[in-house]
């Protein structure tokens, strides 16, 4: 991203830019309270404070950067730092870098804010430590039940009560956090767009209208354990036989429900040796669709289908999210649209920290044009004329807003 410090714009990016590097996967991955999570967020804190804000980590571990004094009725902008396994640089980073840079051309020039004004990082948005999606604006809100989330376990069996407590939370005061929503009048996240909208639009930038509804399901398939050469293939119970043939069926499934998306993306064996049959073998279900009802029905028939008995096996399928359809305010979106001179408005596909607190918070989105398409991977990009688009968008608006 060299063209991005030569042009003194969004600096931030390249600050980072070697933080999390993931060189088996690709890309990025930037994890909840991990080593990576970590420098980030002593990045974030260093460079708030740059700009003279007041840095406070709130008791689910989402940090906030306050332009004067913390109140109630604040405009509150950012995103997340975290990543998915092997994701992009601007996913999340974007809208917490153009938040600080706006923050940034505001006081270069001389304005000075009447209402109270944070930058708010948000913890683990993309669920990849403790698969949960937007865990940090879900324990804000109330989204999740607190003792749920406390028991939530990563890859190595840690919980996420032991997981804050190691990071210098307390355990027991993870849950809705009253005081910290109520201080804020207004939520704004801008975001590298995760689709094609704006390409074939042939805009920079829109504002978010909706959110699918998506949820995420854990598929257990429960056969026998047995040596991989002395057990004759007819005398198997082969879990990752019931997984293949699962999987196969999400993908039927959702093409027969026209809107429907459904991914497994994540598949674990136990134990997991080359030549060991699993006894258990776990797939992690992505399901998202245009209304509640319809993604729903989609679960319901993939469920019926993989829980058909196969290859000697037992299937249990276990709700770990869920997320209704999001329509943001629409008085916000449409002063959005004022002040910005007509921006188009646009549909997500994917999940967003707004989204989880457009039920509780007047929350808009704003997304900027990735001419790739292409998101959670590498080949994630925004231009540097599209990414100054979007931070001269965040200063009207702020000086608007506030």
């Amino acid at each position: 991203m060299p063209d991005l410090v030569a042009h003194g714009v969004l600096a931030g990016l390249d600050e980072i830019a070697d933080t999390g590097r993931d060189r088996r996967a690709g890309g990025y991955s930037r994890h909840l309270w991990q080593s990576a999570d970590l420098e980030l967020r002593a990045w974030f804190t260093e460079r708030a404070e740059r700009l003279g804000l007041n840095v406070e980590v709130d008791r689910n571990g989402n940090t906030w950067a306050w332009w004067g004094a913390p109140g109630s009725d604040a405009v509150v902008v950012g995103s997340h730092l975290d990543s998915v396994p092997g994701g992009g640089a601007y996913d999340g980073p974007l809208g917490v870098v153009s938040a600080l840079e706006a923050v940034a051309r505001l006081q270069a020039a001389g304005f000075t804010p009447g209402r109270p004004c944070a930058v708010l990082v948000f913890a683990e948005e993309e669920g990849s430590r403790f698969g949960v999606a937007c865990l940090g604006s879900r324990l804000l809100s109330g989204a999740i039940d607190a003792n749920r989330a406390r028991a939530l376990t990563d890859r190595a069996g840690i919980t996420l009560g032991e997981a804050a407590a190691t990071a210098g939370l307390d355990p027991a005061h993870l849950g809705r956090d009253q005081e910290s929503l109520d201080r804020i009048g207004i939520f704004l996240e801008l975001h590298v767009e995760q689709g094609r909208g704006l390409i074939d639009l042939r805009e920079p930038l829109a504002v978010a209208s909706s959110i699918l509804a998506h949820g995420r399901w854990r598929l257990s398939f429960t056969g026998q354990g047995n040596h991989a050469g002395a057990t004759p293939m007819t005398d198997r119970r082969d879990p990752m036989v019931a997984a293949a043939h699962a999987i196969v069926s999400v993908q039927q499934a959702a093409l027969a429900s026209p809107g429907s998306r459904a991914t497994v993306g994540r598949i674990e064996a136990v134990p997991g040796g080359t030549n060991v049959i699993p006894s258990v073998v776990h797939a992690w279900l992505d399901a998202r669709a245009e209304t509640d009802a319809q993604a729903r029905a989609v679960v319901a028939e993939i469920t019926a289908r993989v829980q058909a008995p196969h290859a000697g096996c037992s299937t249990s399928v276990v709700e770990d999210s869920w997320t209704s359809t999001v329509t943001f305010d629409p008085e916000l979106a449409a002063r959005l649209v004022r002040t910005l001179g007509g921006l188009p408005a646009l549909a997500a596909g994917a999940g967003h920290d707004a989204g989880v607190l457009a039920a509780r918070v007047p929350t808009a989105m704003l997304f900027v044009r990735n001419p790739t398409g292409i998101s959670h991977s590498p080949d994630e990009f925004a231009t540097l004329e599209d990414c100054v688009a979007g931070v001269e968008a965040l200063d009207t608006l702020l000086r608007e807003l506030l």
